[in-house]
């Protein structure tokens, strides 16, 4: 899928990356392959490899490759992979917008808008899922139906933390256990992706856009979710969570008639593009009733 910035500017993928899902997706072998590798006992061990002191040998590696600007992080000694994977941005590298109209991007990452329809389906990369599928709930299914669903992809180079992106009361968190599968689009043609990984979600009473449910849903392998809050009083801005070890992807679902989401951002997706946006940054404001 073609990505671009909030000024049109194409954004060119990580080839490697995608050369190897495509391998473990579309090859008979790649396919045999990847039955191994989400498994749970694999996933134990791979967390086990990237948490050790030694795993530290793949960091310098792993900025070249992905061409991570390290000026916008903390400047401090990392002591394991994943200990760097969840590194924390400077004060004043993501500033949030706290205009109470403005609706906020959760994280970094690459942003799709769809409509929720009278199914409550929805489309990515020619597979579909319904709403009620991916929440096991058809009562919370039916409440959003008729609004908008936001899909943020992560990639391993994004910042792999994130916020809450309004102000209210927090539910609990809802776990869903499930097979890790990546999240990276290549995936979308052969598998249905989002049926089959772990998510966790929660529903945020907002001040300013009605009730928002929030989910995250893990990667390949290890992709741990790790959510601090149970229920709260939360604030916009606040960091919510953190994923561990890979990219992942976080999904909003919307309230009909409460928000109109920025035009860049619904054309791109129209003409399926995703929009890079980062944590905190304006994607659509309060619709006026």
């Amino acid at each position: 899928m073609e990505c671009v910035d909030r000024n049109g500017n194409i954004i060119v993928h990580n080839d490697l990356q995608n050369r190897v899902l495509k391998y473990l997706y579309k090859n008979k072998v790649g396919r045999i392959l990847l039955k191994q590798l989400i498994k749970p006992w694999v996933s134990n061990i791979s967390g086990l490899v990237l948490s050790s002191p030694w795993s530290r040998i793949f960091i310098p590696l792993f900025i070249r490759k992905n061409k991570i600007d390290m000026r916008e992080y903390e400047d401090r000694k990392y002591y394991s992979f994943n200990d760097f994977f969840t590194r924390k941005i400077k004060k004043g590298k993501r500033k949030i917008d706290r205009h109470p109209e403005h609706l906020i991007a959760p994280c970094d990452g690459k942003l799709s808008v769809y409509p929720i329809n009278k199914n409550s389906c929805f489309i990515i990369k020619n597979t579909t899922y319904t709403l009620r599928s991916l929440l096991r709930s058809k009562k919370l299914a039916d409440y959003y139906e008729n609004g908008t669903l936001l899909v943020f992809r992560l990639t391993v180079d994004d910042y792999h933390r994130y916020c809450y992106i309004d102000s209210g009361k927090k539910s609990k968190n809802y776990r869903i256990k499930g097979v890790f599968h990546t999240v990276n689009p290549i995936a979308y043609e052969s598998v249905p992706v989002f049926k089959e990984n772990t998510r966790e979600y929660s529903v945020l009473y907002s001040k300013n856009f009605g009730r928002i449910l929030m989910m995250e849903v893990g990667a390949l392998l290890v992709g741990k979710i790790v959510n601090y809050h149970g229920e709260a009083y939360v604030r916009r801005g606040q960091e919510k969570g953190r994923f561990e070890f890979g990219g992942s992807t976080i999904i909003v679902c919307l309230e009909k008639g409460r928000v109109e989401i920025d035009k860049d951002i619904l054309e791109n997706s129209v003409n399926g593009i995703e929009t890079v946006v980062k944590m905190g940054e304006k994607i659509g404001k309060r619709q006026k009733y």
